[in-house]
């Protein structure tokens, strides 16, 4: 059962359109949660919330209309507010705590980039964090995500093409001129 024989008429969620629609869209939403909080407990926490979400309300005509791309978002957008939340709430001592707990014989540069390139995702809108996502993550081509975002495809590549360039500019800055 997809989310197409969801009838016009109904506002809530059958338990059978649940599980359908959970079924079908939870792999692609823990990935994209995944992509974007690089955490498995964080994507399992985005995971629940899209579904608490979905669960407590009405069906939204977005989803009705494109289920794919309506998940894709809500997971981006979860995502990208547990990210800015935790950084929030990190103050100084949690920071001193950090240093005094890991070495810097420990932390790799690998792990350092990283680092960087969360926080300059960050600072991204979640529309451009969507797109990178679906490119980067997902493999999607240009045509896909034009499709499943309803815009152009040269919309679309223009998008990434400057979205490659600001995450470079990003990166280079975090750094200090090293990426």
């Amino acid at each position: 059962m997809s989310i197409a024989t969801v009838p016009d008429t109904a506002t809530t969620p059958s338990r059978v359109d649940f599980e359908a629609i959970y079924r079908e869209y939870s792999p692609m939403i823990y990935r994209t949660a995944y992509a974007v909080t690089r955490n498995r407990h964080d994507a399992d926490d985005v995971l629940q919330s899209v579904f608490l979400k979905l669960i407590r309300r009405e069906y939204p005509p977005d989803l009705k209309a494109n289920p794919k791309a309506y998940l894709h978002r809500a997971a981006v957008n979860l995502s990208l507010d547990l990210i800015k939340a935790r950084r929030r709430f990190m103050t100084a001592e949690n920071v001193n705590d950090l240093e005094v707990a890991v070495s810097p014989s420990i932390v790799s540069i690998d792990d350092e980039r990283h680092h960087h390139l969360d926080r300059a995702l960050a600072s991204l809108d979640s529309d451009a964090v969507q797109i990178l996502v679906l490119r980067y993550v997902h493999d999607y081509s240009d045509a896909e995500i034009s499709k499943l975002l309803g815009r152009s495809r040269g919309a679309i590549a223009l998008r990434l093409f400057r979205l490659r360039s600001r995450l470079k500019k990003l990166m280079r800055r975090s750094l200090g001129g090293q990426a």
